[in-house]
């Protein structure tokens, strides 16, 4: 078994765990899947965070981009001035 935490609930916190005990989860149940969903979330989000600081600092990637968007601008049609 694993170790036993307590934690005191807010407003929101007690509906998030009514929501997930609707879904058939009992409290403990509702608490780890919680904190499973939170933490795969968060490290999606330091996954993505590092390819985009990663692709930013990609000086041939950058180059190629300016130059493809130099070449879209230079495609599309003017927009008219009213």
């Amino acid at each position: 078994m694993g170790r036993t935490i307590q934690a005191r609930l807010d407003d929101r916190a007690e509906d998030d765990l009514a929501l997930l005990r609707n879904e058939g989860h009992n409290d403990s149940d509702a608490i780890r899947l919680a904190l499973r969903e939170s933490a795969d979330r968060r490290r999606r989000r330091a996954s993505l965070r590092a390819e985009a600081q990663e692709a930013a600092a990609d000086e041939a990637d950058l180059t190629e981009a300016r130059r493809v968007r130099a070449e879209m601008d230079a495609l599309a049609a003017s927009w008219p001035e009213e």
